[in-house]
């Protein structure tokens, strides 16, 4: 199976194909749609549920999961067959990520674009922050940087473009807004997106036993917080001392910071 082969999965049509000598790609669609992303996690949870030896890892995007495999220990067509197996038998998953309360900031200090998207987008910046932390955030993928989150779906009113020039850096844990998404940047880093707050949180630390925070399927809620408390928090994430603790996924309660 060294061309690209349609599948069943859910239903629905996927794509099987080659990516190299030692990936094989699932294709579930051509767009970000919270149902494609379902059917990707879905699959991951299958393989890894099964473990199929050779797999090295799956690597969740917004419509399609990459699994990288050793080709000394099972080859393209051998895992493409098993993979087929598991589309006939896979079950949508259904937000059963975890969910995360993560404190943003969106003080002019650190939210540089705050003003003029509210601007752009007609609202005011209290409206703003109020849309951004009033609704739950999906985890879609993690990528351009270890532990940055993709997370949508954005509404209408904040579906803004991005700057026209984009930033030569901005610092570690800014929040930035695009089309209907939004970016944690775990590192310092070039961007294009338009800042709107920033969190203490650390997206990414190797010292923890899993070192990015959250992971594709995952949920976040994010909860404004002063400048005050901002810096606070700051400093305890530094010393590596910030915890934030996520509800399960099945079960209510409060995450702390």
């Amino acid at each position: 199976m060294t061309r690209p082969s349609l599948a069943e999965a859910a239903g629905a049509q996927c794509r099987i194909f080659a990516n190299g000598d030692a990936a094989l790609v699932v294709e579930f669609g051509d767009r970000i749609d919270l149902t494609l992303n379902e059917r990707v996690l879905a699959l991951a949870d299958s393989i890894e549920a099964v473990g199929i030896v050779g797999i090295v890892e799956t690597v969740p995007t917004f419509r399609s999961l990459m699994i990288s495999f050793d080709p000394s220990r099972i080859g393209f067509g051998a895992l493409a067959r098993r993979v087929l197996v598991l589309l006939a038998n896979a079950k949508v998953r259904a937000h059963s990520g975890r969910l995360w309360r993560l404190p943003v900031c969106y003080d002019p200090e650190v939210a540089p674009d705050l003003g003029d998207a509210a601007r752009r987008a007609g609202m005011s910046p209290d409206a703003v922050v109020a849309r951004h932390c009033g609704m739950i955030h999906h985890v879609y993928m993690l990528g351009f940087l270890p532990g940055q989150p993709y997370l949508g779906d954005l509404p209408e009113e904040l579906a803004l473009p991005r700057r026209e020039t984009p930033r030569v850096k901005v610092a570690a844990g800014s929040v930035g807004v695009a089309s209907r998404m939004t970016c944690v940047f775990p590192k310092e880093t070039p961007c294009g997106l338009n800042i709107i707050g920033r969190t203490p949180a650390a997206l990414w630390d190797h010292r923890r036993r899993e070192a990015a925070l959250v992971a594709p399927g995952d949920r976040v809620a994010f909860e404004q917080i002063g400048l005050e408390d901002f810096r606070r928090l700051a400093d305890l994430a530094g010393r590596g001392e910030l915890t934030l603790t996520p509800y399960g996924a099945a079960e209510t309660g409060e995450s702390g910071f």
